[in-house]
């Protein structure tokens, strides 16, 4: 991974959601072990079989979990939206990285040691509490995606994954555009199926007048559609 020059930052408000858990002297503490690092577009946050030192929350940009499958295939495992934490499961698993981590964007991390969260969770049953919900949503969103990225035809993986991206990072003023802008080979990472297979299947919902192209705009057209292709999977 590249060496990045770390930064204190005032993390209060970008941690709001923990901040509200700890006292006075925890936040003291989290406060003062806390940095930041910049990612450029598509540098590694986190690389598969390395020892996880940090909890990472994303204050800015867009991030990528993913493994490499068969053939250097990838597969997108999770998307990390600001704010929300990751790159964690793996020490509280006490185990190496499953996963990669890259920026999709330039993007900024708040990086908070490990040893420093263990301490505070062992003296701080609420924020305890918070990761093990954190962790029950994330499993409970991976058990569904598994289902669907299995079961479901192509046309229904491609609608899903269009929509996890709207609910995930919105749309731009418009109202309509994806305000994330994919390759079409991560489109595919992200759905489960060949790069080939995205392309011609998004240009059947283009046609269909579902979305529309431009590059790697994509604009939704009709959400309801999208909606029931998705759902009749």
């Amino acid at each position: 991974m590249v060496k990045h020059q770390k930064e204190k930052v005032d993390i209060s408000a970008s941690l709001a959601e923990v901040w509200r858990v700890l006292n006075e002297k925890e936040r003291d503490i989290l406060r003062n072990n806390s940095t930041i690092q910049h990612f450029k577009r598509n540098e590694l946050i986190y690389f598969e079989g390395d020892e996880p030192k940090d909890m990472m929350c994303l204050l800015k940009g867009k991030v990528k979990i993913f493994k490499e499958g068969v053939g250097g295939r990838s597969q997108i495992i999770r998307m990390i939206k600001p704010i929300q934490y990751f790159g964690y499961r793996a020490s509280f698993a006490q185990e190496n990285y499953l996963t990669n981590a890259s920026a999709f964007e330039a993007s900024i991390v708040c990086m908070i040691p490990m040893t420093v969260v263990t301490g505070l969770l062992m003296s701080n049953p609420n924020l305890a509490m918070f990761f093990i919900r954190q962790l029950s949503i994330d499993l409970g969103v991976a058990d569904e995606r598994t289902v669907n990225l299995t079961q479901k035809h192509i046309r229904g993986r491609l609608a899903e994954s269009l929509l996890f991206l709207k609910d995930s990072y919105g749309l731009e003023g418009d109202g309509a555009t994806l305000s994330i802008y994919l390759a079409r080979e991560d489109l595919a990472n992200l759905s489960n199926m060949t790069t080939s297979n995205a392309i011609r299947t998004l240009s059947t919902f283009a046609l269909e007048r579902i979305i529309a192209l431009d590059g790697r705009k994509i604009k939704l057209i009709d959400i309801e559609r999208l909606k029931k292709i998705s759902k009749l999977g």
